[in-house]
């Protein structure tokens, strides 16, 4: 089945929003293409050089790719499609504030190092199920808020899954939509030295 390609994403913005421009608009929204995209085009998307808000989610996406011209992104979103690996943020990480990847098929956290400025990441139902990963959001500096819901590691675990992520990245300001308070915490330290399950099989 022919896919929407990403020129033809933006045209179908461009009817949507009479007298914009892509290439001015700070807010571009491209979900629920009827047939969707399969792949991101860096020729065209690099010409949203004014664009704080990418929305791509809900589409057939299976790679992310460096996209260079985004010099003022500040919120990506690719929930929702068909994406493996986090990959393509070195040319972004420097304005990248919030990463939505919730609904596809990664089971690692590498490729996040560049992202500085990330305050907000949902990774809700993917397919992490090894806690280490969640070891390597420590190197983001800026990091506050996470969705993990979803993910393997969540399973057959007898405590809250948000206590053991707290346990890990104790900086955190709100897990999986809940406001990390000083109870939280306290539940936290109660855990002792008791770690989650390492590995689900």
């Amino acid at each position: 089945m022919a896919k929407t390609t990403c020129a033809k994403a933006l045209q179908n913005w461009e009817q949507e929003h009479p007298g914009e421009q892509p290439s001015e608009a700070e807010d571009i929204r491209l979900m629920f293409q009827n047939p969707p995209l399969d792949k991101l085009d860096p020729p065209v998307l690099n010409t949203l050089a004014k664009v704080k808000r990418l929305s791509l989610s809900s589409n057939a996406i299976e790679k992310m790719v460096n996209l260079p011209g985004l010099r003022q992104i500040e919120i990506l979103s690719l929930s929702r499609n068909n994406i493996k690996k986090i990959a393509g943020l070195e040319e972004i990480g420097q304005t990248l504030k919030e990463l939505w990847l919730s609904y596809n098929y990664i089971e690692r956290l590498d490729g996040l190092q560049p992202c500085v400025k990330l305050h907000t990441l949902y990774i809700g139902n993917n397919r992490i199920k090894v806690w280490d990963e969640v070891d390597k959001l420590k190197d983001l500096p800026e990091i506050a808020n996470v969705l993990f819901v979803g993910n393997p590691i969540y399973e057959n675990q007898k405590d809250d899954p948000k206590l053991l992520v707290l346990k890990r990245i104790n900086t955190l300001k709100n897990v999986d939509g809940t406001v990390v308070d000083d109870s939280l915490m306290e539940k936290v330290k109660a855990l002792g030295d008791g770690g989650p399950t390492t590995t689900i099989k």
